[in-house]
């Protein structure tokens, strides 16, 4: 994989005076970066909708039915522990003590992932390499969906406007069953780590307990607990997943692959155009920005171009910080993406996959 490299040419000190900025503002309002008070009540309640439906399906005589709107909203309770705990915690933003980062950052063995896996991915590849393609993993789904104009295009791209809102349901069942396994046998080769290098044998060990635990959970004990047969059980734990997996891939589509956000390579000495935070800018859009429901249920996921250029400071503050954000991107004459309704960003991210489905013979 060749090596990337973003320019360090910033003429006009974009970041720098941001960068000020934002930390004038933390100090003149003697704030932390970190969460506080609000941050810890919606960790609750996100772990509240992720257990006590759960709980109740083991120990409540329910209908069928009733059994799968639980499972569902299990689901959405897991898609709330990944947006709003997990994601903070594992960019070392939840609290400012070490180890309350690493306890809540590992909630991700509860949704099917592995911390390494996660941070190597997540705050390594797309962090760094915002939609580079054969960099950003985020964009690369294999050859079923088409999410850049660089990668190779097929004849059934031309449908993936349809069967990706389908696919999209997979992401943390995939977690569960092969991705992990690839990932760490791909990034324990690359050596690839965020932070300390991991034992090898103690990563797999780790990956592999964790693994006999989560399924211990979620479907050894609905076998034990449960007069069901193993196909129902399956149909509540994929519900779960797929709920999940679906809002958590939705999520991120909406700040990447949308017509508004750019796909850039480097040129043939892998250099790009852009300094690291002007590239975040380029490659990065909000949606619903003024939308305090959207901010809150996505744990701030919305303003994805705050947490982007500040990825260590939690997503409470991104409200806040947006605005210093806007005015200085006007100030240097650079980009500000956002969509002002979710639903017009869903609107637009369909149209994207659209545009990607046509053959480039054609454009």
């Amino acid at each position: 994989m060749e090596k990337i490299n973003f320019s360090r040419i910033d003429s006009a000190k974009f970041f720098r005076t941001l960068n000020k900025r934002v930390n004038g503002y933390f100090k003149e309002n003697k704030i932390a970066r970190t969460g506080n008070w609000k941050l810890y009540f919606k960790a609750v309640l996100v772990f509240t909708l992720l257990f006590i439906p759960y709980l109740i399906v083991l120990t409540v005589s329910l209908p069928n039915w009733a059994m799968l709107l639980l499972m569902i909203i299990c689901g959405i309770g897991m898609a709330g522990v990944g947006m709003n705990v997990m994601h903070d915690s594992n960019h070392g933003s939840f609290s400012n003590k070490k180890w309350v980062n690493q306890l809540m950052g590992s909630s991700i063995y509860i949704l099917a992932g592995n911390v390494y896996n996660w941070k190597v991915q997540h705050n390594v590849l797309h962090h760094t390499y915002t939609n580079i393609k054969g960099h950003d993993e985020d964009i690369d789904a294999g050859r079923i969906i088409r999410f850049s104009k660089h990668s190779e295009w097929l004849k059934i791209h031309h449908l993936q406007k349809y069967y990706s809102f389908f696919l999209y349901g997979l992401l943390t069942i995939n977690w569960a069953i092969t991705t992990d396994f690839k990932q760490t046998k791909r990034y324990l080769k690359r050596g690839l780590s965020y932070g300390d290098f991991p034992n090898p044998k103690i990563q797999w060990l780790t990956l592999i307990l964790s693994k006999v635990l989560y399924y211990s959970f979620w479907v050894g004990l609905p076998i034990i607990y449960l007069d069901l047969a193993w196909w129902e059980i399956f149909i509540g734990f994929f519900a779960m997943h797929y709920t999940a997996g679906l809002i958590l891939s939705l999520v991120f589509q909406l700040a990447h692959v949308v017509p508004n956000t750019d796909m850039p390579l480097p040129d043939k000495n892998g250099n790009m155009e852009h300094t690291w935070a002007i590239h975040q800018l380029f490659t990065t859009s909000n949606f619903a920005p003024d939308s305090k429901f959207v901010t809150f249920c996505t744990g701030g996921l919305n303003h994805q171009v705050e947490h982007h250029i500040f990825p260590h400071v939690s997503h409470i503050h991104y409200g806040k910080l947006a605005k210093i954000v806007k005015e200085t991107t006007k100030e240097f004459n650079l980009p500000y993406h956002e969509y002002k309704t979710m639903t017009r960003a869903i609107k637009e991210h369909f149209h994207q996959l659209k545009t990607l489905g046509i053959n480039p013979v054609y454009h």
